[in-house]
């Protein structure tokens, strides 16, 4: 038996453990990692430089470098996030449905852990921090296959939260950290213990694992979102939104990546915004009409995902023309419309079928933490399971328990009995 098998195996039998453990030992597991990761930062951040010192020799691109840092910043942000998931409510064990179906016959819908999850990410150490909390909180178990970049700096973070999370009561085994390709090959091929794979990545990396998988797939496709200035925006309100959509931080899924205006405001307002996105660096690609109004290269492929200070530039001529683009050259990642008119905005909201659709805000609220969720584990632009943000109940499914009080079937067979079908109130 290979060593992944055996991991396998020892996550099937914690992800059972781990199925009935109490909220309050989960939370402090929860607590535990956020006061070992302040304890151990600068071991943390040794093995970051040391990953970024790699980065830079081996030419990697800006974008994942940015991903790459893991700084006192980022070790506030994940150390919030515990301690948000910490004080969130339990996702298991909660009663979803309740019915008598006959006096002493009680039926209940019960939310619980999937089992073993496996989560392939880019290199953002933050991510593995973030992935592991809400798989600890929803009773699952983990497979953690990280950028090849991040390794030095996966391993110190695996390490801290395996040996606070067991600590305190979470079973030895429920989490285990992947390094080469080779071992995400034969996971691919664990299907007989391992429940659920999440990829995030791009839509050929996680079509690849669809394709080699027998294992259910959670994908989130790459994030090609838009902001839409409608007519009736206002300019200022317009201003700040798409600037921060797009620069607030460029080499993420929900940065925008794509820039619609109405035609009829185009010539007053898109030289106003392409000038405060070249004031921070960003480069603008148009359609014909834009690339002639702004003197910009044209558009090659408008299903393109940048993450970094580029952005692609339509002039439409209607709000229907808007939707039709998104619908066709978006994700269903996270997309924003920009207009003082209630109708439009959710005609807007109700026709872009995205897992996250905004009126007058940035794209970048979509996201776990912003969500309130504690974290995400990634994004799903699927419509079964878990859409959007995948935060704790994107990590739970569910069971019916019956209780009975010896009830056989043959009695309602026979109709000496029959079903009452009462809900029931808790």
């Amino acid at each position: 038996m290979s060593i992944l098998k055996k991991q396998a195996e020892n996550a099937g039998r914690a992800s059972l453990m781990m199925s009935s453990l109490s909220a309050e030992i989960k939370n402090c597991a929860l607590e535990a990692i956020a006061k070992r990761l302040k304890e151990r930062a600068k071991e943390i951040f040794e093995a970051n430089r040391r990953d970024l010192s790699e980065a830079d020799k081996s030419g990697l691109a800006m974008p994942l470098r940015k991903r790459l840092l893991f700084d006192e910043k980022k070790l506030g942000a994940v150390v919030d996030g515990l301690l948000q998931l910490a004080g969130l409510e339990d996702p298991v064990g909660k009663i979803l449905l309740g019915t008598e179906m006959d006096q002493g016959l009680r039926l209940y819908r019960v939310s619980c852990p999937i089992g073993v999850i496996g989560v392939i990410f880019e290199s953002r150490p933050d991510a593995l921090v973030q992935i592991a909390s809400l798989c600890l909180k929803a009773g699952n178990a983990v497979f953690l296959k990280g950028g090849s970049e991040a390794i030095h700096t996966n391993r110190v973070l695996a390490e801290v939260i395996d040996e606070a999370s067991v600590s305190e009561g979470i079973p030895a085994g429920w989490m285990a950290l992947l390094e080469s390709r080779t071992e995400v090959a034969e996971m691919l091929g664990l299907h007989e213990y391992i429940d659920l794979l999440i990829p995030r990545g791009s839509n050929e990396f996680v079509r690849y694992i669809m394709d080699h998988t027998k294992i259910p797939v959670l994908g989130h496709a790459d994030g090609v979102c838009h902001v839409y200035v409608h007519k009736d925006a206002s300019p200022d309100m317009a201003r700040r939104i798409v600037v921060d959509s797009k620069t607030q931080y460029v080499a993420v899924c929900n940065a925008a990546e794509t820039l619609l205006i109405d035609r009829e405001i185009a010539a007053d307002l898109l030289p106003d915004l392409a000038y405060a996105l070249r004031q921070h660096g960003v480069v603008l690609h148009g359609c014909d009409r834009a690339a002639e109004m702004l003197s910009i290269e044209r558009v090659d492929d408008w299903h393109k995902e940048y993450l970094d200070y580029e952005m692609s530039v339509r002039i439409v001529d209607d709000y229907v023309e808007a939707i039709d683009h998104i619908n066709r050259y978006g994700s269903g990642h996270t997309d924003a419309i920009v207009t003082s008119d209630p109708g439009v905005a959710e005609i807007f909201m109700n026709m872009v079928d995205s897992g996250n659709v905004f009126t007058n805000c940035s794209t970048r609220f979509s996201d776990g933490f912003k969500y309130g969720f504690g974290a995400e584990v990634g994004v799903s632009t699927s419509k079964i399971h878990a859409r959007g943000p995948v935060g704790l109940e994107g990590l739970v499914t569910y069971k019916y328990k019956i209780y009975g009080e010896g009830q056989i079937v043959e009695d309602y067979a026979t109709g000496r009995r029959e079903f009452t079908h009462r809900r029931i109130e808790e």
